[in-house]
């Protein structure tokens, strides 16, 4: 998590301890890259490729520091 926050990037993951740790952080107020988690029973394959998508071309990377989304989005 830490690199990706280094490199300004959004992680995808289908890990729930990424998400625990996520959600430490955010607890803490500190810094971290965005997480658009994914439960890998709840999401298709075609939500795991569309919805980041949709997310990249709808926002900003600044929007994403220290927030935390779901997918499927809608």
């Amino acid at each position: 998590m830490k690199r990706a926050t280094e490199l300004r990037r959004i992680l995808v993951p289908q890990d729930e301890d990424l998400l625990r740790e996520g959600s430490r952080l955010l607890g803490e107020h500190d810094e971290f890259s965005g997480i658009v988690y994914a439960h890998q029973l709840r999401v298709t394959i075609g939500q795991m490729a569309g919805d980041p998508e949709i997310i990249a071309k709808a926002t900003s990377q600044d929007e994403w520091l220290g927030r935390i989304e779901y997918l499927p989005l809608g």
